[in-house]
């Protein structure tokens, strides 16, 4: 989908944070329970699912979608939970946000896939953060996508890192994926 297909997608979903944007991905989760509270990015965040529940637990969070109408709903959500998340639209494609080096403890890119994030992401995160990352892999029929990455790319992105979890396979909505937590190394 492109960036006006996905805002027409939350425009209809509306602040009630329907359907895969309701609930953080459990990988998020897992790594983030065993992490002291710090700054957090969320990139890609749609009506942040991932951000909100971050924001809960005391995360300082910035989040960063295209969409108007996802930033709206994750504003309003935030609102209604008596939480703060500084949420802002960029298109990421055009590289509209800057992630500023050694900055962010935690960066999340849950379902979203840009090879070009991954160098600024990386630099990104302070000595000993954490980045977890979940992208589709290419399947039959979907093979020309540049948002889909073929078996083993994404965990080519963190050699010398500490790798925590590096998995590909099915998730709970039956999606062919790869996940990955990986921490900066305290020295580069």
């Amino acid at each position: 989908m492109d960036l006006a297909e996905w805002d027409e997608r939350y425009r209809a979903e509306g602040d009630s944070g329907a359907s895969l944007s309701s609930t953080a991905t459990p990988l998020l989760v897992e790594c983030a329970s065993q992490l002291r509270p710090g700054r957090a990015l969320d990139l890609a965040c749609g009506t942040g699912r991932n951000a909100l529940w971050l924001a809960e637990r005391g995360w300082s969070v910035t989040a960063v979608d295209g969409s108007p109408a996802a930033i709206d709903s994750l504003r309003s959500r935030a609102a209604q939970l008596g939480v703060t998340v500084d949420a802002r639209i960029a298109d990421l494609e055009k590289m509209e946000f800057v992630i500023r080096p050694e900055s962010w403890d935690l960066i999340a890119m849950c379902y979203y896939f840009q090879r070009e994030l991954f160098e600024p992401s990386k630099q990104g995160l302070v000595p000993g953060g954490s980045i977890v990352s979940i992208a589709l892999l290419i399947e039959p029929g979907k093979e020309n996508s540049p948002f889909r990455l073929p078996p083993g790319e994404l965990r080519s992105y963190f050699d010398g890192w500490e790798v925590l979890h590096d998995r590909e396979g099915r998730d709970m909505w039956h999606h062919t994926v790869a996940e990955i937590i990986a921490r900066r190394p305290e020295i580069d």
